[in-house]
């Protein structure tokens, strides 16, 4: 009898054992499961990375829109105050009067690109960057023909590059109401650009006519002057010019004639 119960409670306690060992070992599974879930059930991963590799598109075209206004809204700021430098120091009436225009039209484009970015909520910038200062600065220490050249060379260049841009922006755009202020600003700086050429080329002819007459009174007068202009003038203007070796035989036998 007590080996018979000895038997049986062996069997119990191996029976209570393997029950124990089994209700101990399923929630390792389970629990590996659970953690193997959460490390390897991040497929959310690639569903996050997607929304990430989409996002840069997002990100560049707010930077392409952010960009433009900035660019536009320091160039419009710099051709106003050129433009004001230009109705004070320019010595040409057409370079005045295309300087009077930048001002007026671009002040009208820059108001109208201020309210666009508040709509946006954009901060633009309120002052030029340094390479506009540079500009401003050294056209500001120059006057006469010399800012007129040097100014109007300036705006040829700068609205060849506004109309390019302006173009691109108007034709491809990503923001609707961008491209559509870009569009109806683009006709005016087309004609800005014509004027800018027209006048450009007049002020840098006028210039060089200048010049070279400079040149003539200054360091031609003593001897380009008897040589070749001198024949017709020197007769009457310059009689004296006897100490003038090659023009004082021509001029002086043309006086006692």
């Amino acid at each position: 009898m007590n080996m018979k119960h000895t038997a049986i409670a062996t069997a119990a306690a191996l029976a209570f054992s393997a029950g124990l060992a089994d209700a101990q070992g399923s929630p390792q599974p389970g629990g590996r499961g659970t953690q193997t879930g959460q490390v390897t059930g991040s497929p959310t991963t690639p569903g996050q990375s997607e929304t990430r590799e989409r996002q840069p598109s997002n990100d560049a075209k707010g930077n392409s829109v952010n960009a433009f206004m900035r660019e536009a809204a320091i160039g419009g700021m710099a051709e106003v105050e050129l433009g004001r430098l230009a109705t004070e120091k320019a010595s040409n009436d057409q370079v005045k009067q295309f300087g009077q225009r930048m001002v007026t039209d671009h002040e009208k484009a820059n108001t109208e690109l201020k309210a666009l970015a508040q709509k946006k909520g954009i901060t633009l910038p309120a002052d030029l960057d340094s390479k506009h200062k540079q500009t401003v600065d050294k056209l500001s220490k120059l006057s006469g023909a010399a800012f007129d050249r040097a100014y109007m060379d300036e705006m040829r260049k700068d609205h060849k590059k506004d109309v390019s841009e302006f173009k691109q922006q108007a034709s491809s755009g990503s923001d609707p109401e961008l491209k559509a202020w870009a569009s109806t600003t683009l006709p005016t700086l087309q004609e800005h650009m014509q004027m800018a050429e027209r006048t450009n080329a007049a002020v840098g002819t006028s210039g060089k006519k200048n010049s070279g007459t400079e040149s003539t009174g200054t360091t031609g007068g003593t001897t380009d002057h008897g040589g070749t202009t001198g024949t017709p003038s020197g007769t009457g203007s310059n009689p004296g010019s006897g100490s003038t070796p090659g023009s004082g035989t021509t001029s002086g036998s043309g006086g006692r004639r």
